[in-house]
């Protein structure tokens, strides 16, 4: 059974900068792309970024590239999320998914969509870290 937990997420003012990780188990883990997805109150679920399974290929929606830096270390069967310049719209529940082909990935990265929509790219998803920024 394949597990996936995020962590990292807290309250932080506009400006500031967190490290979100996630960690999946019960698979091999360098055989998947894996990616972050956000969800903000009231709003569809919205692609973050997405790297591949040797972590060479990365994406990011337009809304965080280049504030947003993922990365992974599959010695460890992570992946890290490192957010920095933070604004309140940033503001959401993010999500860790497991993406079940690396092609996916450039999509996935930009994607904008209802929850249902948004599962079909994934393997599993964990539960969400809270991340809460402040003007």
């Amino acid at each position: 059974q394949v597990q996936v937990v995020e962590s990292g997420g807290g309250l932080v003012q506009a400006g500031g900068s967190l490290r979100l990780s996630c960690k999946a188990s019960g698979l091999t883990f360098d055989d998947y792309a894996l990616g972050w997805f956000r969800q903000a109150s009231g709003k569809e679920r919205e692609g973050v970024s997405c790297i591949n399974d040797n972590g060479e290929d990365t994406y990011y929606a337009d809304s965080v590239k280049g504030r947003f830096t993922i990365s992974r270390d599959n010695a460890k069967n992570t992946v890290f999320l490192q957010m920095s310049s933070l604004k309140p719209e940033d503001t959401a529940m993010y999500y860790c998914g497991v993406v079940l082909l690396d092609d996916y990935c450039p999509s996935f990265a930009q994607i904008r969509a209802e929850e249902d929509q948004v599962n079909r790219y994934l393997e599993a998803w964990g539960q969400g870290t809270l991340v809460n920024v402040s003007s």
